[in-house]
């Protein structure tokens, strides 16, 4: 409790800072927030929130339960974009874990969309900084088809640690509905098993 005050804390220090300089479009900040709720079975449910700040080229990131459980991680990285209509974005980034796992981690963020298709996916390469064996490659990766703009599913692999899979490389769909800022997605991990995990995320930016 005391890591996700400290993240909690800093997160709003910095926005606050950030609303009182964004005063021209040269300084125009733009935020998000997600919560992704796991419902693993024959385990403990919990939720994984994100945060996000943007300014020009430059992002910034906290992220709580991504690595492991009461473990929190603070990110900055650098945005790039360009193509018109195979359109790119890209984000190197780098972070600090800290928490029940801590150490440091190099990472990125990135999506090609073409007409109503998306590929997104981001990952991190976490180097342990109590055990060098386990350093983890964790990543999220979506493949999405929007037949309107409110409205997209598709397809999502995950490779996590925090929480106990006995698949390497999770797979699974994905539906989700979105108005104006909001958003509303269901995943549905290892459909095919007796037992599949389940994701509720919902999102909004600002």
């Amino acid at each position: 409790m005391r890591v996700m005050a400290a993240v909690l804390a800093l997160w709003t220090l910095g926005s606050a800072s950030a609303l009182a300089q964004g005063s021209d479009s040269t300084r125009k900040w733009s935020f998000g927030a997600q919560a992704y709720t796991y419902f693993v079975p024959d385990s403990r449910d919990y939720v994984q929130p994100t945060f996000t700040a943007d300014r020009s080229q430059l992002h910034l990131e906290v992220r709580y339960n991504y690595e492991d459980m009461e473990t929190a991680s603070v990110w900055a990285g650098y945005n790039l974009s360009g193509g018109a209509e195979l359109a790119w974005e890209f984000t190197p980034i780098f972070g600090v874990v800290f928490g029940s796992t801590t150490g440091i981690a190099p990472g990125y963020k990135g999506s090609l969309s073409w007409r109503k298709l998306e590929l997104y996916s981001e990952g991190e390469y976490l180097f342990d900084a109590d055990n060098s064996s386990d350093s983890f490659f964790y990543n999220w990766s979506e493949l999405a088809l929007a037949p309107v703009e409110q409205f997209r599913l598709g397809f999502v692999t995950q490779r996590t640690r925090a929480y106990e899979t006995e698949l390497d490389i999770q797979r699974g769909l994905f539906v989700g509905v979105n108005y104006r800022q909001l958003s509303l997605t269901t995943y549905v991990f290892n459909p095919d098993q007796a037992k599949p995990t389940t994701v509720v995320a919902l999102a909004v930016s600002f």
